[in-house]
């Protein structure tokens, strides 16, 4: 894994945790993070859009990616009382399909953040 990448990613995680604390929208962690990766010079596109394909076929369908470091990491996000199987399988398979090895499956909705982040490796 990209250690100093994903490193940076769960401080500003962990700061917008501790400035806003749990039980919000996810919207409104995906707005604060954004806002903390600038404040940080954290280039990362924010609700990306990946195509899809299928056997070489454009779908016309986009994946929906939270935050995308392309060739280096997806970050998805939740605020959800619990991450559950589907969570973690969703951010592998937005790994699979941008070809993107890392991720981070990030749930807010946690009395300590760190608590609710998954690292995830293809």
């Amino acid at each position: 894994m990209d250690s100093e990448l994903t490193g940076r990613v769960i401080g500003a995680a962990i700061e917008v945790h501790k400035v806003l604390g749990p039980g919000l929208l996810e919207s409104i962690y995906q707005r604060s993070l954004a806002v903390e990766f600038q404040l940080r010079g954290i280039a990362a596109a924010a609700q990306s859009r990946v195509p899809l394909q299928y056997k070489g076929h454009v779908l016309g369908d986009d994946l929906i990616i939270d935050f995308y470091f392309p060739g280096q990491l997806v970050v998805e996000l939740k605020a959800v009382e619990s991450l559950t199987p589907v969570h973690v399988a969703q951010t592998l398979s937005y790994m699979k399909l941008s070809h993107v090895p890392l991720g981070l499956l990030i749930n807010f909705n946690v009395p300590v953040v760190k608590d609710g982040i998954k690292r995830l490796a293809l």
